[in-house]
């Protein structure tokens, strides 16, 4: 079943500039999903389309099968955006993960138990009761994924997740995702970054600059379409640039799977 559905989606600018023309977009449940493209492809706007943050000028976005507008959805499908001061404007970060379970009206018992849980999964228990500004890059990035996951989506959808982050933060929030991914949640990932890409998906949504979906399919034959994705402005993975340079027919996407291949 379809947890989201776009249909014929269309959306410009107030200046008028089209960022999205006629987008066709089914997320299945369960889906690992990567929407790339360079920048100007419309992703974000896209993903805030999807997530309900925007109305679109044209079409259609439903959500698990029905009518029901975002705002009777916010439960079940959570939107994490690219700057962490959007989930960040509370005096601590414990206010701010439980902001979202407070306005679901869920009970304050079961709140502090999902921060705590929260807090331990993203390794934040010595940060809750700090200002969000007194944080470090990364940690207003797993403070604002933490806020994210407190109404206990069943879809997240998340704008570039660990952009301007150092390599344990990083770490940390891709083993999340795949963890998440594990436990049956749906992800879509809005990312430029074809290195990225393969690590947070099974399947990559290719957005051109002229707001059209341009290839819909598995990440292998998408990440491996190296001739498509520099006609997008896009520098395919390096494993794959390296691997086809040796006339590989069916490159790895990651170093890990070349370690594999090698071996």
């Amino acid at each position: 079943m379809s947890v989201i559905e776009a249909s014929e989606v269309r959306y410009a600018y107030p200046d008028g500039t089209l960022a999205l023309d006629g987008v066709d977009l089914a997320i299945e449940r369960g889906d690992r999903v990567a929407l790339l493209g360079p920048n100007g492809a419309g992703k974000s706007t896209l993903l805030q389309l999807l997530g309900g943050l925007l109305d679109p000028d044209g079409g259609t976005v439903r959500y698990f099968g029905t009518d029901q507008p975002p705002g009777e959805v916010r439960d079940r499908v959570s939107v994490c955006t690219q700057n962490p001061a959007d989930y960040l404007f509370n005096p601590t970060v414990r206010e701010d993960v439980e902001y979202g379970p407070a306005q679901l009206d869920v009970p304050p018992a079961e709140a502090d138990e999902r921060v705590d849980r929260l807090a331990d999964r993203l390794g934040l228990e010595g940060l809750l009761d700090k200002p969000p500004f007194r944080l470090s890059g990364g940690e207003k990035r797993r403070a604002a994924l933490a806020s994210a996951l407190a109404t206990e989506p069943d879809v997240l959808l998340l704008d570039e997740p660990v952009s301007n982050v150092d390599a344990a933060n990083r770490r940390a929030i891709l083993d999340l995702l795949d963890e998440l991914a594990a436990e049956g949640v749906t992800l879509v990932v809005s990312t430029p970054d074809t290195e990225l890409a393969p690590h947070v998906a099974d399947r990559v949504v290719l957005l051109d600059t002229d707001g059209t979906i341009v290839r819909d399919g598995p990440a292998r034959a998408v990440l491996t379409d190296t001739g498509l994705l520099e006609r997008c402005d896009l520098v395919p993975p390096q494993v794959v640039e390296l691997f086809s340079r040796l006339d590989e027919s069916d490159p790895p996407l990651t170093v890990a799977g070349a370690v594999e291949r090698l071996e």
